[in-house]
């Protein structure tokens, strides 16, 4: 059987995806590309298979063959649409400490608003050994499409949390220390910083910076010592301290 019709009910209910709302009432998004459907697989997340017709067939039990407008309604891309996957969300809501037991090097995110920021985010957090995002409830949504295509698949390696972080930061300080990314005028550059095993880290908003109810939860405030300008783009800043916590300083 073959899906060739745009007015198709499944299909209506699956374009509704598009919209955040729904991804959040429903537990579920779409991926689209077959490399992103391999890491879906890879991951235990991926549900259901919708491709063209005329192309081989996914490896996967579950597919539905459409047309290519059929794929086109469900897709968010320019060019034709190939393959598209139906996907369970892998983020959890932050409801006990529990929750928080999971990461001992943790990437904090706060009202980080950019889908390509956060999408980077998310991929170089993958790629540096941070274990755990915890990102504020008013962040770009990690399962939006401009999201899932900057992180290239490191969407599902990686666990999301999100939570109140004026709660969660007080708890994470009780076994590691908290850093706050800021240029301010007691911030410690990052070349001074003694990098411990554990921690987490805070980017913040891409215009205004953390929030300042947040930075005074702080242990401490790093920045990346520059020699001209004043500020990098908040996905470049939060990948360099990515990159220099991978070496915790020696004692």
């Amino acid at each position: 059987m073959i899906i060739e019709s745009t007015s198709n009910s499944t299909i209506k209910e699956l374009a509704k995806l598009a919209h955040k709302k729904d991804r959040d009432a429903k537990n579920m998004f779409l991926v689209e590309g077959e490399h992103l459907l391999q890491e879906a697989k890879q991951a235990g997340v991926l549900l259901r298979v919708f491709q063209r017709s005329d192309l081989d067939r996914f490896d996967f039990d579950d597919v539905t063959l459409c047309s290519q407008a059929v794929l086109n309604k469900l897709s968010t891309q320019k060019s034709d649409a190939k393959y598209i996957g139906l996907c369970k969300m892998m983020k959890h809501k932050a409801e006990t400490n529990d929750s928080l037991s999971l990461g001992k090097r943790i990437l904090i995110l706060d009202h980080l608003q950019i889908p390509g920021n956060m999408g980077t985010l998310i991929r170089s957090a993958c790629s540096f050994g941070i274990d755990q995002i915890i990102y504020s409830k008013d962040c770009a949504d990690p399962y939006g499409p401009k999201t899932i295509q900057s992180t290239q698949g490191a969407l599902f390696h990686v666990s999301l949390l999100e939570a109140d972080l004026l709660e969660v930061i007080p708890t994470l300080k009780k076994r590691l220390p908290v850093f706050g990314a800021a240029l301010h005028h007691d911030s410690i550059e990052l070349h001074d910083l003694k990098i411990p095993e554990e921690f987490a880290i805070i980017i913040g908003n891409e215009g205004q910076g953390i929030r300042q109810e947040v930075l005074d939860l702080c242990s401490d405030l790093v920045h990346i010592e520059m020699q001209s300008f004043e500020s990098l783009n908040a996905s470049i800043a939060g990948s360099i301290l990515m990159y220099a916590f991978q070496f915790p300083s020696k004692s």
